[in-house]
């Protein structure tokens, strides 16, 4: 994670976006795009957002963009953008998997800040290239783990940094859905049959798709890094040829003196009776917290031998971290959109004091950086190398 500066007041015009992917029917397109206008923040004035140029064309269209900022590949778009006066200062990548690397590496070679949606890249060697691409370029590269933009997500790490849990000794994440109880990829769903496909989405299923999601939260957190892991993933659906289930073992770095935090995740697409139930729960020698995704404005908390405490987005004991990125009066639900456009937020104000020539990004401003996502991509590795020598442990 990093830090950023507020913009000063000349740096606070909209910043000029560009977008790769999200064209017709794709749905983490049109949430990137909500997220992005939602505080004001951006303006979507060019895309290559298909791999056929016709449907390229017609979803530049439908968005009111200029034909002549219409790309039929997104290597057209960094060279033709990095050329103009007026050309895309950041471009948000909401492509499968194997094409963030390819379409990453474009646009930072042009001079231009990158948003990409998770994970990283689909193989460790390309996550390891474009954190080095990122190093030499010197231009900010923002990865959307976007439950870390929740309000009430940023109040728990703030707790645990503050030390009101104690010593962590326990955390535990899960992230249980059901739409790939059955094969849907075989049904002409557009969503299943990339994320099931080892060539788009690389060598994790489920374990890539949301277990990613799960271990970056139960990081982002707790502080805590991950030492080692044992992993167990199965491909329910016969013919699946990627995880649709995961259960790791997690052996977290000491702290000082302690003896290490242990964790357990569990990461499932094929769980009945569950949409999106990302949870939380972190223990420590002086209290515990849990979170639900599904339940996003609250926040419970237990001092060890006292009741339980429900805090609330927005109410009384309202952190500062979790205040900066609340936009109304508690009561009034904020969830899966604003969380996204906390994450843009933070982009666009570091963006702005980039725009100022400010090179060091200091105070409270966190989004996800490209390190964060090598790191995604190597839980994601060690699991499937776990897995394979039947749920042996691994060294991150």
């Amino acid at each position: 994670m990093i830090s950023a500066a507020k913009p000063s007041g000349n740096d606070t015009g909209p910043i000029r976006l560009g977008m790769v992917g999200g064209g017709q029917g794709a749905f983490i397109g049109a949430v990137h795009r909500i997220a992005a206008r939602l505080d004001g923040h951006f303006q979507l004035v060019a895309g290559a957002l298909s791999s056929d140029p016709e449907r390229a064309r017609e979803s530049g269209a439908e968005l009111g963009l200029d034909s002549d900022r219409c790309y039929e590949s997104f290597q057209q778009m960094a060279v033709a953008e990095a050329a103009r006066n007026d050309g895309i200062e950041a471009v948000s990548i909401v492509t499968p998997n194997h094409m963030h690397y390819p379409a990453a590496r474009a646009f930072l070679g042009a001079g231009i800040h990158v948003i990409c949606d998770k994970p990283l890249t689909s193989t460790l060697a390309d996550a390891n290239d474009l954190a080095a691409l990122v190093e030499k370029s010197g231009k900010l590269f923002i990865l959307t783990h976007n439950y870390t933009g929740y309000p009430m997500v940023r109040q728990a790490r703030e707790m645990v940094a503050q030390g009101m849990l104690g010593t962590i000794r326990l955390v535990h994440a899960e992230y249980p859905q059901d739409w790939l109880t059955e094969a849907e990829e075989a049904s002409g769903n557009k969503q299943a049959e990339w994320r099931t496909d080892p060539a788009q989405s690389g060598a994790g299923g489920c374990v890539g798709d949301i277990g990613t999601h799960a271990w970056n939260l139960a990081s982002f957190v707790s502080g805590l890094e991950t030492d080692s892991l044992a992993a167990d993933l199965d491909s329910f659906v016969e013919g699946r040829r990627l995880d649709d289930n995961v259960h790791v073992m997690l052996r977290f770095k000491a702290q000082g003196e302690e003896r290490p935090a242990k964790g357990m995740l569990w990461a499932s697409q094929v769980a009945p009776g569950n949409e999106n139930c990302l949870k939380l729960r972190i223990y420590g020698s002086k209290g515990g917290l849990e979170w639900e995704q599904e339940h996003p404005n609250e926040l419970w908390y237990t001092p060890f031998g006292q009741a339980k405490q429900k805090l609330t987005r927005g109410g009384a004991g309202a952190m500062p971290a979790a205040s900066r990125v609340t936009r109304i009066p508690a009561g009034h639900p904020e969830g899966y959109l604003e969380g996204f456009a906390n994450i843009y937020g933070e982009a666009a104000a570091a963006i702005r004091a980039r725009r100022g020539n400010n090179s060091s990004l200091p105070e409270d401003i966190i989004f996800p950086t490209v390190q964060d996502g090598v790191k995604g991509i190597r839980f994601i590795d060690a699991c499937v190398k776990s897995s394979s020598d039947n749920a042996g442990w691994v060294k991150l």
